[in-house]
């Protein structure tokens, strides 16, 4: 198992490299100014769509369901049900845009309240959000037919779809002057990695001969049945996250012109470690729990949990290090130059610090949830999210007064270690996980390196800038790379050193 999500996580990090090196291009071109905002605005109102109602609800309904049809036998079965969902999703992304494309003024007035102020700005977003909205009907198909390959053990090519979409927008901010501004070539290359990506999928599907087909959709299906009833708690369940996305972008509009860029970027990098480990981790531990469980192998299933979580949480734990201790240095080093000043840099770090806060238990969350996913219970994630969303929505309104968009992230900080600890502890009461020892000793060891490398940081940051001569472009990039190259070699020589002395080892099962 760790194997495959090494195999995600490698390609998932080569999406989120391109990702980092689009968004440098993107700050150095746009800044973080109105046309920044517009874009950000029309560049997350699909991708929170598709958050809800594709990858996140999606998955969690279909991959327990299409695998166990399979563990059972039932390919045939399983084929027909992929063809069925196919269809019935395909038809309800197409009213959706048709839907929404007229409606577009409307939606952005809901999701960016404060633009309204702003004409030219309120615009250029609507302008923007009509262009990427498409995005959402290809991205849908696409999670579908991820989930097929993810059943099937093959994780490649689903893992490495997300670089087409960096590599389209890169293309298009190439051709920038071609457009009326670089908002514009952004959204064209979003729109167009749409297609790209899905080419990509059915390719994939179609070699391996389980690319689904346009039938006749019908709900009597017993597996069909099963799916929408599971899928309901699911799409509100996964809705949580997004509302709290919502909020975010809602109030940041309220506040001063850079605010929702400075969440964007800051967001960004939040990403990278999420999207690598977290997101290879759940994607690699759903179907293996699922297939355990449905063959009556719960020890298995709980083993394979936590090893999961342990492998996340140490290489995700780094991150956080960085983020509490040297989030100035990170955002200059990265994204300073051109349009994004030295005050786009300071607001966006204090976001990155809150950010920080909360990494350890969005990582460890996507472990944690796959106890009752795989065993088709999306209810109890459900009301977990919901309280979390609850705590969230409260604490923006509470601290963005005293704290601006710093407050935002805080909120997000507090609310996923309340969903964690939600999900862990009525899993422990149900028997639906197991924590052991090897874990426990895990995370001692992840909490020991991670001190050590905190004292790299602190004590480290004078020393690196006195070692580092003045120069004209990219002192910080080398000071950070300095740090990053010792921190890696002090966090990773205590790690495996306690992990050995424990007895213990990662596993490449």
């Amino acid at each position: 198992m760790i194997r495959s999500i090494l195999s995600v996580g490698g390609w998932t990090l080569v999406s989120r490299v391109t990702g980092f090196a689009r968004d440098v291009v993107m700050a150095a071109v746009m800044g973080a100014g109105p046309v920044a905002d517009a874009f950000v605005v029309a560049f997350r109102l699909p991708n929170h769509f598709r958050a809800i109602f594709g990858e996140g609800a999606f998955n969690t309904a279909f991959v327990p369901a299409y695998a166990g049809l399979e563990e059972a036998g039932a390919a045939g079965e399983a084929r027909r049900f992929a063809d069925r969902i196919f269809t019935l999703m395909l038809i309800v992304q197409l009213v959706l845009l048709n839907l929404a494309l007229p409606a577009m003024p409307w939606v952005v007035r809901g999701l960016a309240p404060g633009f309204s102020e702003d004409p030219q700005r309120f615009d250029l977003a609507v302008a923007l959000t009509r262009i990427t909205f498409p995005y959402l009907l290809f991205m849908t198909l696409v999670t579908l037919l991820s989930g097929v390959l993810n059943a099937h053990r093959r994780f490649a090519v689903a893992a490495g779809a997300p670089v087409l979409l960096n590599l389209a927008m890169l293309a298009a901010l190439s051709l920038a002057f071609l457009f009326p501004n670089a908002a514009y070539a952004a959204a064209w290359g979003v729109a167009a990695s749409g297609v790209l990506q899905f080419g990509l999928l059915w390719w994939g599907c179609r070699r391996m001969g389980v690319a689904p087909r346009l039938v006749a959709p019908t709900l009597r299906d017993p597996a069909m049945t099963r799916f929408f009833k599971v899928l309901g708690p699911a799409v509100i369940g996964s809705a949580g996250f997004q509302i709290a996305a919502f909020a975010d972008t809602i109030i940041a509009s309220l506040l001063p012109t850079g605010a929702v860029s400075a969440l964007y970027y800051a967001d960004r990098l939040y990403q990278l470690p999420f999207g690598v480990i977290a997101i290879a981790a759940g994607t690699v531990l759903l179907p293996e729990m699922s297939r355990r469980i449905a063959a009556g192998d719960v020890a298995g299933a709980h083993a394979a949990q936590n090893r999961a979580a342990g492998f996340s949480l140490a290489l995700s734990a780094p991150f956080t290090v960085a983020f509490l201790t040297l989030p100035g240095l990170i955002m200059a080093a990265l994204f300073q130059r051109g349009a994004f000043d030295a005050g786009d840099a300071a607001r966006a770090a204090s976001v990155l610090a809150a950010y920080g806060l909360a990494l350890p238990a969005v990582v460890l969350v996507r472990s944690a949830v796959a106890s009752f996913y795989a065993r088709q219970d999306t209810t109890t994630p459900l009301w977990a999210s919901l309280s979390a969303i609850g705590v969230n929505v409260a604490l923006k309104l509470w601290l963005t007064g005293p704290y601006g968009v710093t407050g935002l992230a805080m909120a997000t900080a507090v609310s996923q270690w309340v969903n964690l600890a939600l999900l862990v502890g009525l899993a422990w009461r149900r028997g639906w996980t197991a924590p052991g020892r090897t874990l426990g000793l895990t995370v001692l060891g992840v909490v020991l390196g991670c001190a050590a490398l905190a004292g790299v940081a602190v004590y480290g940051l004078p020393l690196a800038e006195g070692v580092v001569p003045a120069l004209p472009h990219g002192r910080e990039i080398a000071v950070l790379a300095c740090l990053g190259l010792t921190g890696a070699v002090v966090y990773g020589g205590v790690l495996v050193g306690l992990l050995h002395l424990f007895g213990l080892r990662l596993r490449r099962a």
